[in-house]
């Protein structure tokens, strides 16, 4: 029971020594990527090519997400709100949900999913084949050509692919609310532009930078830590989509307590 004991110990005090060494990698790594943000103008026609992959590419399943939830969304909450005759809240209500909530956070899930997934498998291909160790035979910075115009990419995509989602939303919830809850659309739009404060703005436009640096850092760092041959690239671009989606939903919650709690409108 004793050596049992023991050797359980020894194995948690590996973990814990294990998780400080990854954390004390992804704060480095993180620390060097900012630091590589002034090589903008060098690498320029790199990040317009990221900020095409990331968002112009990105825009369908964004797109399918934000419709199906608006339009599921404006369905579930009409029927709740009929039951007490305040149907006509429904815009409202949709509204505070799609563009507080729903609409940043269901994005930031799709892109951790598509663009952590890429960076992670990408990067994680160069690792494997010695091309991220060629970068730096030759004299560049892997970090400030590979994972810097990605951030800069993301940075720039991740609000506006936002935007259209609450939009998509709330379009979608409008023709429901038309045709399966039979409310006018001038009642559905104006209880959605009318009643809407800034806070709720700031609450739902806070987000996707956030979300932004997270899910870039997180699947490159797990890229570029990739060993194992193709093996080893499919778990690390597992890891990263897994714990940026988690690191998501974990600050979508604080940042709506930090907004929600500190601003009065």
């Amino acid at each position: 029971m004793w050596k049992f004991a023991q050797a359980y110990a020894e194995q948690l005090n590996d973990r814990i020594k294990s998780f400080f060494l990854v954390m004390q990698e992804f704060f480095l790594f993180s620390l060097r990527t900012f630091t590589t943000i002034g090589a903008i103008k060098k690498y320029w026609r790199d990040i317009l090519n990221q900020a095409y992959i990331s968002g112009t590419e990105s825009i369908p399943i964004v797109l399918v997400s934000s419709i199906s939830i608006g339009s599921l969304l404006t369905m579930e909450v009409g029927n709740q709100l009929e039951e007490f005759g305040a149907k006509l809240m429904t815009g409202r209500t949709t509204a505070l949900s799609v563009i507080r909530e729903l609409g940043p956070m269901l994005t930031g899930l799709m892109l951790s999913a598509r663009v952590g997934a890429r960076n992670g498998s990408e990067l994680g291909a160069m690792k494997i084949s010695e091309q991220i160790d060629a970068l730096r035979a030759f004299g560049t910075d892997p970090i400030a050509k590979l994972v810097m115009p990605r951030l800069i990419a993301s940075l720039l995509m991740f609000l506006p692919l936002t935007a259209l989602s609450d939009f998509a939303g709330l379009t979608s919830g409008a023709l429901i609310a038309e045709h399966y809850h039979h409310i006018d659309p001038g009642f559905y739009w104006n209880s959605v532009l009318n009643l809407l404060i800034v806070k709720d703005f700031v609450v739902g436009f806070l987000k996707p930078p956030v979300f932004a640096v997270i899910i870039t850092l997180v699947s490159c760092f797990n890229g570029f830590d990739a060993t194992g041959g193709t093996a080893g690239v499919g778990r690390s671009t597992i890891k990263g989509i897994v714990v940026s989606s988690g690191l998501v939903l974990i600050a979508n919650f604080y940042v709506s307590k930090l907004v929600l709690e500190n601003m009065n409108r």
